[in-house]
């Protein structure tokens, strides 16, 4: 059983930055590979980014290239998504995930930290 949860979510003005963190329980956590969605309001929940245990590997969502980094500190048992330039379009409730592979499935989820950007 893995337990999460974010941290850093805010009210922000369009070009900010903002890190979120996911703190996670289990001792193994270096064996999890580990991704973050988000889900706006009325939308489904989307794929973000995505690292592989190690950190070697990172993939993300198209919309996000460029402007979102996922990284992990293992020790700290902690994945981080940082994201520069922000837009009003980033609104949403962020998630981590654990457990799984890619854009998923994945098996734990975080309880979530709002971001909202405002114009």
């Amino acid at each position: 059983q893995v337990q999460l949860v974010e941290s850093g979510g805010g009210l922000v003005q369009a070009g900010d930055s903002l890190r979120l963190s996911c703190a996670a329980s289990a001792r193994t956590f270096s064996n999890y590979n580990m991704a973050w969605f988000r889900q706006a309001p009325g939308k489904e929940r989307e794929f973000v980014a995505y690292i592989y245990w190690s950190g070697g590997n990172t993939n993300y969502a198209d919309s996000v290239k460029g402007r979102f980094t996922i990284s992990r500190d293992n020790a700290k048992r902690t994945v981080y998504l940082q994201i520069d330039s922000l837009k009003p379009q980033d609104t949403a409730v962020y998630y981590c995930a654990a457990g799984g592979h890619g854009t998923g499935p994945y098996t734990y989820w975080g309880q979530g930290t709002q971001v909202t950007v405002s114009s």
